[in-house]
């Protein structure tokens, strides 16, 4: 560990690998609430973040449990394909709320391409929310609807006992990994279907709010550390 009368201690958060508080001030001072994804192996959590003198306030979420509870997803919870439907089911209750732009903040994530970030990032374009993204990171539909599961399935399917170790879940839940495109498109009909008229309605709420300022100046990074 380094010494001397010059060494300064890193924030707690810091040293714990929870807080970039570079990246932070960036993303903050865009002026723009924050897409934050954040997860693990078998879950993810989205919110629209937005930065205040209090602190951060969450305007919209979503959680990729919701998948299973509300719309009848039988498939994992922590894949591409969860991300996708996760980012779109935030996205449009973003717009439900009147918040039709923000920045993207993956946090410590290393910003791999075509990752659950970005795909998390697909499903909120798709709904609508604006957010600055380079194409190049984003993945493309195959991979997000699932079919490279089902190409692989099909392949293995004249294995049984392959077949049945590698997908024992997913057909525990009943679904045959054969057919993730049709459930795919299934569970985001659904959620379009529920959520795309509240997001039409807050996105014309916002319009006639235009002339307001919605957003407060951006604070700068306390020098303390956090609680």
């Amino acid at each position: 560990m380094s010494t001397g009368p010059s060494y300064r201690v890193a924030l707690r958060r810091r040293r714990e690998g929870k807080t970039d508080y570079q990246l932070r001030r960036g993303l903050i001072q865009s002026r723009l609430p924050r897409f934050v994804v954040r997860g693990s192996l078998r879950r993810l959590s989205i919110q629209i973040i937005k930065a205040e003198v209090k602190g951060d306030r969450v305007i919209a979420r979503a959680d990729s449990a919701e998948l299973s509870r509300q719309y009848g997803w039988l498939g994992d919870t922590g894949n591409i394909s969860a991300a996708y439907l996760t980012g779109l089911i935030c996205g449009f209750r973003s717009v439900a709320s009147g918040v039709s732009q923000a920045i993207l903040d993956i946090g410590l994530h290393y910003p791999s391409k075509s990752s659950r970030v970005f795909a998390a990032l697909k499903g909120a374009l798709d709904a609508g929310l604006k957010i600055p993204f380079d194409k190049e990171k984003l993945p493309d539909d195959k991979t997000v609807t699932g079919s490279h599961i089902a190409e692989y399935a099909k392949r293995l399917s004249s294995n049984p006992e392959a077949y049945q170790k590698q997908f024992s879940a997913q057909l525990a839940r009943g679904l045959k990994p054969e057919e993730i495109n049709s459930h795919f498109a299934s569970v985001k009909e659904k959620i379009t279907s529920s959520l795309s008229k509240t997001a039409a309605s807050g996105e014309s709420k916002e319009k006639a709010e235009s002339s307001t300022d919605e957003f407060e100046e951006p604070i700068e990074e306390e020098s303390t550390e956090e609680d």
